[in-house]
């Protein structure tokens, strides 16, 4: 097991990989900004090292900065959390040429699943679902060409995206062009590859990811699906284990071929496997994310397995040892809601000082933060604040236990969408379970 690890990352998901560390007994180091010199994360960490201003890209994603910090500190590990570096195969390259562990999957398993042109080819020789699309696209002519055989609506995407960015949906011939540029300028910017590819866009989709662990020794777990159909403009708003639409033959036969995918490509981590449903039930491949998500702990609350702890040991070498994960073993139902720093009608960004803090407690609820009272939001990333979680025999108590616990969270000082999770756990479509990526829409649209 590792002695020390530093944690490459900041806010709740830095908190969650500290936590996991102590009860593993390994000591970590915690990097920050200056904008972070208060970061509840700074605080915990057995050490701590300034890596640079406010700006990112000159301290969370300063490279140098972060292996120097890890040489001296004597860390034998680093762990990325989501975002920033977390999916950058370069870097975990790097880890291993500077005898670093990465936490997480290989440099090759990353550009395997991490690019979503390539992923694609993986889920079709593996026999997974796939909408209609492409390859990579060489230039605007190719993709209306292309996107006139597939037939309007179609989305285009960045290779290398993620987390919602680098995507236009086009739905005729006269914007293919403009929307090709755009998104190819965007990928070029946002991840430094501008290759562009397209699929046939699905208008009322439910969003259903599965997670998948996998060890060093053989060992290959799928641990149940997600449903993460609320969202606004591709970023999760509320997740929840298990699908409301799936069924256990439907979770069983995919869940046989993802570990077959995964097996057979030698990926030995934590990742999720992201799919589209349609209206007809049908579920379509759309990428690999090579890493922990937001969403982690819906999964984790219904399997009772701690999934960074897992991550951790797989990283480690272990042989892991996990309880019966199959579908029918599943406990309960759990929802989680992300509390964001902005205006809930405007979504406009609110950072500013918390003036005063009180999350919910009780049984079956979990916070997952990085703030407290006193502190002071910086302007300077992503708007995330906590992580509401609750977990109930039924959809239906944990929906309403999600509601009280809402009603509890006192977060002063600045706003936060809050406002909008109670109005979605109060939408007929929501409550009914019959929901699509365009519910927010309609509930924003209507007011709340």
């Amino acid at each position: 097991m590792f002695k020390k690890v530093l944690i490459a990352n900041r806010g709740e998901i830095a908190m969650r990989i500290l936590r996991a560390c102590r009860m593993l007994g390994i000591r970590t180091v915690a990097i920050h900004s200056t904008a972070d010199d208060e970061a509840l994360h700074v605080r915990f960490a057995d050490e701590a090292v300034c890596v640079g201003p406010a700006d990112a890209a000159k301290s969370y994603l300063n490279v140098p900065a972060i292996i120097a910090a890890a040489e001296v500190t004597n860390a034998d590990a680093i762990h990325p959390g989501y975002g920033f570096l977390s999916e950058n195969a370069a870097f975990a390259e790097l880890c291993r040429k500077c005898r670093l562990t990465f936490i997480g999957p290989t440099p090759e398993a990353m550009r395997q699943w991490g690019d979503k042109v390539t992923s694609r080819t993986n889920a079709a020789k593996f026999g997974l679902p796939l909408l209609p699309g492409t390859g990579v696209l060489a230039d605007a002519d190719e993709a209306a060409a292309r996107a006139a055989e597939i037939g309007f609506p179609v989305i285009l995407k960045a290779s290398g995206g993620g987390g919602g960015r680098g995507m236009r949906i086009v739905r005729n011939a006269d914007e293919i062009h403009r929307g090709f540029e755009t998104c190819r300028h965007e990928a070029q910017v946002g991840f430094k590859n501008p290759d562009v590819y397209l699929e046939r866009y699905v208008e009322e989709p439910r969003h259903i990811e599965f997670q998948v662990l996998a060890d060093h020794h053989g060992g290959i777990w799928t641990l149940g699906e997600r449903e993460c159909s609320l969202q606004r403009r591709h970023q999760k708003v509320v997740e929840e284990a298990p699908s409301p639409a799936m069924t256990n033959e439907l979770r069983a036969s995919l869940g046989e071929k993802i570990r077959n995918a995964i097996g057979s490509t030698g990926y030995t981590s934590l990742g999720t496997l992201e799919f589209l449903m349609d209206e007809r039930k049908n579920l379509y491949f759309m990428e690999m994310n090579t890493r922990v998500q937001v969403e982690h702990p819906v999964t984790e609350m219904t399997t009772g397995v701690d999934l960074v702890e897992m991550q951790i040991r797989a990283a480690a070498g272990e042989k892991l040892q996990l309880a019966d994960t199959r579908p029918w073993s599943f406990r309960g139902h759990a929802i989680e809601c992300r509390i964001n720093a902005e205006d809930p009608k405007t979504f406009a960004p609110w950072p500013g000082k918390i003036t005063s803090y009180h999350p919910p407690g009780g049984g079956g609820v979990r916070v997952d933060s990085g703030i407290y009272g006193g502190f002071r939001v910086p302007p300077n990333y992503d708007a995330l604040l906590a992580k509401v979680i609750v977990h109930a025999p039924t959809r239906e108590e944990a929906m309403q236990k999600m509601r009280v616990a809402l009603d509890e969270f006192i977060i002063d000082g600045i706003r936060t969408n809050i406002p909008l999770h109670i109005a979605l756990l109060n939408e007929p479509a929501v409550i009914a379970g019959d929901m699509s990526t365009r519910t927010i829409e309609r509930v924003v649209a209507r007011g709340f």
